[in-house]
């Protein structure tokens, strides 16, 4: 390859990676449009973008890491906020599971503390998304772990693309735990991740029994990408109690809501 086409691909991934970060995300086919070259050129550009940028492979085209509308917390910066509460609800959480139960659970930090919680328990099954969640329960006798593939997100290590959107896909989970950035009435459940909004709705789809799991800080905001309404859960578990009009949206839902014992 000449420097000259070197120069003219690289030009091209700069243009791509620009319109990647201005709209978030780009099939296979705007590229070809937009770029005027090849199918085969789209997907090598996509490949080298990968390696090389925050850019995650989707089903037909690619999303950004970075594309979010407010600034996503660390898992490490999130173990650093309210953690005896959020360690309350997982213990409230964690009785919910019985003995035979299939669960899931997403990332979070919340989500991470029920994991630690239920270390003990004997013939349950975790599905889960989340590589640092897989890792603490690794080590327990009494707990079947199933991993979903994907690619790792470093804020979260939860593993999101179209990998682990297949393997959910065919799945049966009992009761899903899902952790999040924010529950409102207007928004219902979002993240900041439209990745992870994807795989949180896939996973509550595959589940029988829903359920939300999230501290008080989370109550009443909204992140920018929506995974399911309130109707859609079944559970909601949390440290506060909550404002009288989400409170009867949840009641006039069927939500059961369960406020962890602060002082657990």
């Amino acid at each position: 390859m000449s420097e000259q086409e070197l120069s003219k691909g690289e030009e091209r991934r700069s243009r791509i990676m620009n319109a990647l970060k201005a709209h978030g995300r780009l099939t296979i086919q705007e590229i070809i449009e937009r770029f005027h070259c090849s199918e085969a050129t789209a997907r090598r550009d996509l490949d080298v973008l990968v390696k090389k940028e925050g850019v995650i492979r989707t089903i037909g085209g690619a999303q950004w890491e970075g594309f979010t509308g407010h600034r996503e917390a660390s898992f490490q910066e999130k173990k650093q906020l309210l953690w005896l509460e959020k360690e309350s609800i997982a213990t409230t959480a964690a009785a919910l599971i019985e003995e035979g139960d299939v669960i899931g659970l997403s990332g979070g930090t919340t989500t991470f503390l029920i994991a630690k919680a239920i270390k003990n328990k004997r013939n349950i099954t975790v599905v889960t998304n989340a590589v640092n969640i897989a890792m603490e329960l690794a080590d327990s006798e009494g707990v079947q772990v199933v991993l979903t593939g994907g690619v790792m997100r470093k804020n979260s290590f939860e593993l999101c693309g179209p990998l682990a959107e297949k393997v959910i896909e065919d799945l049966n989970i009992g009761k899903m735990f899902l952790g999040a950035d924010g529950l409102s009435l207007e928004h219902g459940i979002t993240t900041y991740s439209e990745l992870e909004a994807q795989i949180g709705r896939l996973l509550l789809k595959r589940s029988r029994t829903k359920i939300a799991v999230l501290d008080h800080s989370k109550v009443g905001k909204a992140s920018l990408f929506g995974i399911v309404p309130l109707s859609s859960l079944d559970i909601c578990v949390t440290d506060a109690v909550l404002d009288p009009e989400l409170a009867s949206a949840l009641a006039q839902s069927k939500v059961i809501v369960y406020l962890a014992d602060q002082h657990t």
